[in-house]
């Protein structure tokens, strides 16, 4: 999907956790809970991590740059330039090259790459199979839109995070996409899993370095979760050693230590996580299952006491709180939660919407009527304005 937005609006990018705590970046849903006493520390250089205690040897991270070869994830080959060459040579506004390489890309009768949200890759590796999870078409886009002379980057999403039925566990994704800047007043959105804007909580570009942590991370995860510890051990200090600075990289590689018996170099990553991301939930949901191990329960009741107080200043949780009473048709309750959210993220257009149907249903017509309105004023995205305007004519026509 190709979508424009306004200059003044960031543009949309994965974290993820299962129930076992460790996080792809694929599109996948991650679910995380909840921060022990406020302190700083420093994990040390990257070449200086704890080694992996495996077997009565020691994995250490000078091994790392031998045993882990890193790829090009944007280099292109011969039938790759020649794809763009044929697509885009005579084009010679970016727009319209763009446009035209994105229908290239994702038509059937053309190139057609399918979303899979198990094919990871280079660049060249989607090219020729034909799917990709979202940060494998991402570089697949930015290699194939850079040689066609255009200004794109990879772009991390962070996606509202959602609750589970009773309130304790919070499911937070992360989402890799492509951000494409056209002239100096134009930025445009590719992506091949695109989310509702509603569910974008931010956004931000990264690297082509950080996306290769990224992939690296991925790679740790699924050796983590085939039981190859080591291997999973070298990809995640790979990544480190790429992007020290991302908090959840430090997280995956604690739940790498953890599920070896090492958590006193598991509580320093997270810990260090939470240093680098003082939001960061998977740090926090770690943290909360190692005391839990461990039965360390005065530190375990800090960080679920973190997770509360994080929980209830959160707009996203009263937002969810709102749309699980409209899904039972209480609408009095459902609209004081989606107010409490909108008190905290004043302005947003989803919960100005949120609030209109709510007093719709509720018969007070004027009330929805002014939300709405204010809603297709604070409206980030076409799609959405045009979503809102036709709630909006419905509403006038009663």
């Amino acid at each position: 999907m190709l979508s424009s937005l306004p200059s003044t609006v960031p543009c949309p990018a994965s974290k993820a956790s299962l129930w076992s705590h460790v996080a792809f970046v694929l599109c996948t849903l991650v679910l995380l809970p909840a921060c022990a006493a406020d302190f700083r520390l420093s994990p040390g250089p990257i070449d200086a991590l704890t080694p992996l205690v495996l077997d009565g040897r020691l994995v250490e991270s000078a091994e790392v740059v031998q045993r882990v070869s890193s790829p090009d994830l944007l280099a292109l080959d011969s039938a790759m330039t020649e794809f763009v060459r044929r697509y885009t040579q005579d084009v010679s506004r970016d727009r319209a090259r763009l446009i035209t390489l994105h229908s290239a890309i994702s038509g059937a009768a053309t190139l057609g790459i399918r979303y899979d949200p198990q094919s990871d890759g280079t660049a060249q590796e989607v090219f020729h199979r034909g799917t990709a999870n979202c940060l494998a078409y991402a570089s697949l886009f930015v290699a194939l839109a850079r040689e066609a002379g255009l200004n794109a980057n990879y772009q991390w999403l962070d996606i509202s995070p959602a609750w589970t039925r009773d309130g304790e566990r919070v499911a937070v994704r992360l989402h890799i996409n492509v951000v494409v800047k056209v002239g100096r007043n134009e930025q445009f959105m590719v992506d091949i899993d695109p989310l509702q804007s509603r569910d974008i909580a931010g956004s931000r570009q990264i690297s082509d370095r950080d996306a290769l942590a990224l992939y690296h991370s991925n790679s740790a995860m699924r050796a983590l979760s085939a039981g190859m510890t080591e291997a999973a051990w070298l990809q995640a200090a790979r990544a480190l050693q790429l992007s020290p600075a991302t908090a959840h990289l430090w997280v995956n590689l604690g739940a790498i230590y953890r599920s070896n018996g090492q958590y006193r170099a598991a509580e320093r990553s997270y810990l260090y996580a939470l240093q680098l991301d003082p939001q960061e939930l998977s740090a926090m949901n770690n943290l909360v299952v190692l005391y839990k191990l461990e039965g360390r329960n005065e530190a375990r009741a800090y960080w679920e006491e973190k997770l509360v107080r994080y929980r209830d200043a959160n707009p996203f949780y009263h937002a969810w709180l709102g749309d699980e009473a409209a899904e039972s048709g209480e609408w009095r309750k459902a609209v004081s939660s989606y107010q409490r959210a909108l008190g905290l993220l004043p302005g947003d257009s989803r919960l100005l919407g949120a609030l209109g149907r709510g007093y719709e249903q509720l018969g007070e017509v004027s009330l929805a009527t002014g939300y709405v309105q204010r809603a297709i004023e604070a409206a980030q995205t076409r799609s959405d304005s045009v979503g809102y305007q036709r709630q909006l004519d419905a509403l006038q026509a009663q």
